[in-house]
C-alpha cells in the first residue's frame, strides 16, 4: 500500500538546522511532484517547497535561501534541509505525493513535529 514516512523532526535552536526526510513506497515515486507543506497550531496548511519528478524546485518566499528541497529517486525519498530556523518555523511538517494526469493522485504521510526554541 501507499506509504509516505516523514523523520527527521525534533527540538532545535533558533538559527538551527535540521533535515527532514520522506521516504516512499507502494507507488512509482519518480513520477511524482513532492511538496513539504507545514501547518502551525491554529494557521492554515501552507505549501513550504515542491520538486518536480524533472527535478524543478518551487518555494514559498519566507523559505527562500533558508530551505532546500531536494530528491533522491533511486531511495524514494525526498528531503527539506531547513537552515536558520527561526520559533515562526515550529509547525508540522507533511510530505505530500501528486500526480496528475487524466486522474489525480494525492498522497500524505503522517506529519513530523518541528519545534524551534530556546
Amino acid at each position: 500500500q501507499v506509504q509516505l514516512v516523514e523523520s527527521g523532526g525534533g527540538l532545535v535552536q533558533p538559527g538551527g538546522s535540521l533535515r527532514l526526510s520522506c521516504v516512499a513506497s507502494g507507488f512509482t515515486f519518480s513520477r511524482y511532484t513532492m511538496t513539504w507543506y507545514r501547518q502551525a497550531p491554529g494557521k492554515e496548511r501552507e505549501l513550504v517547497a515542491a520538486i518536480s519528478s524533472r527535478g524543478s524546485t518551487n518555494y514559498a518566499d519566507s523559505m527562500k535561501g533558508r530551505f532546500t528541497i531536494s530528491r533522491d529517486n533511486a531511495k524514494n525519498t525526498v528531503y527539506l534541509q531547513m537552515n536558520s530556523l527561526s520559533p515562526e518555523d515550529t509547525s508540522v511538517y507533511y510530505c505530500n505525493a501528486r500526480y496528475g494526469g487524466i486522474s489525480v493522485y494525492d498522497y500524505w504521510g503522517q506529519g513530523t513535529q518541528v519545534t524551534v526554541s530556546s
